[in-house]
């Protein structure tokens, strides 16, 4: 699960919501540090990772890719998945996909001081593009993985995976709406779990 997807499996929790966006830039137990919700949002992520990379229909989607794209397949599976949630968002949510993330960013700025230096230095790209809106898109699936493969110094070849999505959009498409309807449930029960210090 990418940006858009992590996000919507927060629920309306916001503080929930920034911990799990900023999850990745967190490591170990350094989430100790920050108060009850967002260490809540940090273990919701990593818990979300865990049942998505174990899961076996996203499993079926990356072994697709994999004898191209090898151990990058999960990570571009990711993006596609966040593709198909953004394209079909209707589906998933009363607000308006333009409204939501806007909300988030809003959030995201209100809360700008407790963001790792990470988030803090990729936030504006990622305003000022609206790269969760931009998932709606091939054309903004395009760029998210030209921009990854130059981050893995050209080698990942993530940038030419649009062509997979084009050639398969159906299959990845189905398997994105079996897989999301557990991953809502297993986020839900979750959250309800999550005992925090």
């Amino acid at each position: 699960m990418n940006f858009l997807a992590h996000i919507y499996l927060s629920g309306d929790n916001e503080q929930v919501k920034i911990g799990n966006f900023m999850a990745d830039s967190i490591k170990g137990k350094k989430y100790l540090k920050y108060p009850g919700d967002l260490q809540k949002g940090i273990i919701l992520h990593r818990a979300i990772d865990y049942y998505t990379d174990t899961h076996p229909i996203f499993k079926q989607s990356t072994q697709r890719l994999f004898p191209i794209y090898g151990h990058y397949s999960g990570i571009i599976v990711d993006i596609f998945y966040d593709h198909f949630l953004a394209a079909n968002w209707n589906q998933y949510s009363k607000i308006p996909l333009r409204d939501y993330t806007e909300q988030f960013y809003k959030l995201l700025e209100s809360n700008f001081e407790i963001l790792p230096v990470k988030v803090k230095n990729f936030l504006p790209y990622m305003v000022s593009d609206n790269w969760l809106l931009s998932y709606a898109e091939i054309d903004g699936i395009e760029k998210v993985l030209s921009g990854m493969n130059r981050r893995t110094g050209r080698k990942s070849n993530m940038n030419l995976a649009v062509k997979e999505l084009k050639l398969y959009y159906e299959e990845f498409e189905e398997e994105f709406e079996s897989f999301f309807e557990e991953i809502i449930e297993f986020s839900d029960i979750k959250i309800e779990e999550i005992e925090v210090i």
